[in-house]
């Protein structure tokens, strides 16, 4: 037998055990992505003490060393939901270009994930960086500079706190892009809730919604309890009671839409306004009745179904299944779901879907934050012994 020195034993042993956790970690963050359901059931580290994140990194599917902190775990881990507009109205299109709406926002519980590290400034680093985890969605083309929504937020804390804390955070991406599914501004509204957070609360929340409305119109409805009913462009949100939860089926195709495309086939001229059903009462249809039996209503979808044609078809082919409402979501491309199939539905409708239009299909949920400002979606109060 061949006889190694106990020191030279002990290194190796331990050598091959971190190559082995590294390699099973490495497997779990990039999970095979099933074409029909993409929620890998992300869990909420974010009300853990900063004592036990470590152990549970060890045995959690979303973690890898950060590229810029390695092993250390991050002060905080927040997840930020996308989101689906259960009727939009397309009012007018003001003086200014901008399009005047009237819209309930519902958040639904796909999540990105966003980790953040908090340090004293450094005058040899930046304030805030970022980066993306290798296995986000489409992780080559999401910027990590000053063009990202997370960085701009981030500024913007920086700029009217004048926090002098170092923050850097890491995106996990799930949410898809130019789905009408408010991915970058849920993260954004996420990295000032973070922000504020780590720095103690200078901000309140009323402060938060307005320079959430300067970083873009759907920020400010993520700072909400989930359910908002948001006007002008969107940046005024009104708080509404959590609705009725739901089973809500979110249907991707590969195909994005481009907002400005989208709004330009609109095809509204500065001043020019649109009649329609009153928005007061599609609100009123949706807290005072059952979310199965409102009116769903997106003057977005006719003009985007002039950009993306398939669009069209998808929503038929849905609703043909006997779901109580299936509607696009803002101005796309995803179309979404409410409630279950009928029952004439084939059990297979999924995989027959799938492999007809070759989309991604998410089985979610409504979801909602907890009217309580220090906390975030997912998270609950600390256990108090």
């Amino acid at each position: 037998m061949l006889m190694r020195p106990p020191l030279l034993q002990m290194l190796l042993l331990c050598c091959a055990s971190f190559a082995l956790g590294f390699s099973l970690a490495n497997a779990a963050f990039s999970p095979s992505r099933s074409p029909i359901n993409l929620n890998h059931g992300l869990k909420a580290r974010a009300c853990l003490p900063r004592k036990d994140r470590l152990a549970q990194m060890v045995t959690d599917d979303k973690f890898l060393p950060s590229k810029q902190f390695g092993l250390q775990p991050p002060d905080l881990t927040l997840l930020a939901p996308a989101k689906i507009n259960l009727f939009l109205r397309i009012l007018g299109r003001r003086e200014d270009g901008f399009h005047e709406l009237a819209s309930l926002f519902q958040t639904v519980s796909l999540f990105d994930t966003l980790d953040f590290w908090s340090s004293p400034a450094d005058d040899s680093q930046p304030l805030y960086s970022m980066e993306v985890t290798d296995s986000s969605l489409c992780a080559d083309l999401i910027p990590t500079d000053e063009s990202n929504l997370v960085m701009k937020a981030l500024h913007a804390f920086s700029e009217r706190t004048s926090s002098k804390q170092r923050l850097h955070c890491r995106l996990h991406k799930e949410i898809p892009a130019e789905g009408g599914l408010g991915g970058g501004s849920s993260d954004a509204a996420t990295a000032l809730h973070a922000a504020n957070r780590l720095a103690g609360f200078p901000l309140s929340e009323d402060e938060l919604i307005k320079l959430a409305a300067d970083l873009g119109s759907d920020v400010g409805f993520f700072l909400s309890g989930g359910t908002a009913y948001c006007t002008g462009r969107g940046e005024l949100v009104d708080f509404r009671k959590p609705l009725e939860p739901c089973t809500i089926y979110l249907i991707k195709p590969k195909v994005g839409c481009s907002t400005p495309a989208v709004y330009g086939a609109l095809g509204l001229e500065k001043g020019q306004q649109l009649s329609g059903l009153d928005p007061e009462a599609l609100l009123k249809e949706f807290e005072e009745g059952s979310i199965y039996k409102a009116t769903f209503i997106n003057d977005l979808e006719p003009p985007a179904f002039q950009v993306v044609p398939l669009l069209r078809e998808i929503k038929e082919d849905l609703e043909k299944l006997g779901f109580p409402a299936v509607m696009m979501s803002g101005s796309g491309s995803t179309i979404f779901c409410i409630g279950s199939p009928g029952a004439d539905a084939p059990n297979n409708w999924q995989e027959e879907l799938v492999a007809k239009y070759d989309v991604d299909i998410f089985e979610q949920a409504s979801c909602s934050r907890l009217n309580n400002a220090n906390l975030w979606y997912a998270e609950q109060p600390a256990e108090t012994s």
